[in-house]
């Protein structure tokens, strides 16, 4: 009886440390690129800051990612580049510049970028192995978004995109 529980015991252990890293793993179908992530850890990261940043923008009227030529029309082909640019421009220009009084934002803010910079780590390997290519599309979407960026006053700009990760997080989640 003691050998089956302890049997029973292991076995739901092995099974727990199996399961638990890859419960909320997506798997992102960018083009040819495939790439797995977990999105829902990214997004409850997001949702415990989102008040704090919102409240500081005050810009309501302007949209840098809903401007776009919408982000969901983009072929599949073109994904991954788009993506790319995205989590760059994230990675250099928003999460370096956000400030913020609130120590606990910031550790948050900086937990949400090195998530995103694995996404960007496996995007430069799809990149190195020629599948992640970059197309018209992909381009001028991102050059869309990055002269509405680039139009408002930096900080202005750095709080309205990081605003708006939901915004991409929703687009990514879709593209599953």
């Amino acid at each position: 009886m003691k050998g089956s529980r302890l049997a029973f015991g292991l076995l739901s252990a092995v099974f727990h440390l199996l399961w638990a890293p890859s419960a909320g793993l997506r798997t992102l179908q960018l083009g040819s690129c495939v790439i797995s992530t977990n999105l829902q850890e990214i997004q409850r990261g997001f949702t415990e800051i989102r008040h704090s940043v919102q409240a500081q923008d005050e810009s309501l009227d302007v949209r840098l990612l809903r401007r776009t030529e919408s982000m969901q029309d983009t072929q599949p082909v073109n994904r991954c580049c788009l993506l790319r640019h995205l989590l760059r421009l994230y990675l250099e220009r928003v999460f370096k510049h956000y400030r913020s009084p609130d120590h606990h934002t910031l550790r948050r803010i900086s937990k949400l970028a090195n998530s995103l910079l694995s996404i960007k780590k496996d995007l430069r390997l799809c990149h190195a192995n020629a599948k992640c290519a970059c197309g018209e599309e992909a381009t001028q979407k991102y050059s869309q978004i990055l002269s509405h960026f680039e139009e408002l006053e930096p900080q202005v700009a750095v709080v309205k995109a990081l605003g708006e990760l939901d915004i991409l997080l929703r687009w990514m989640e879709e593209t599953t």
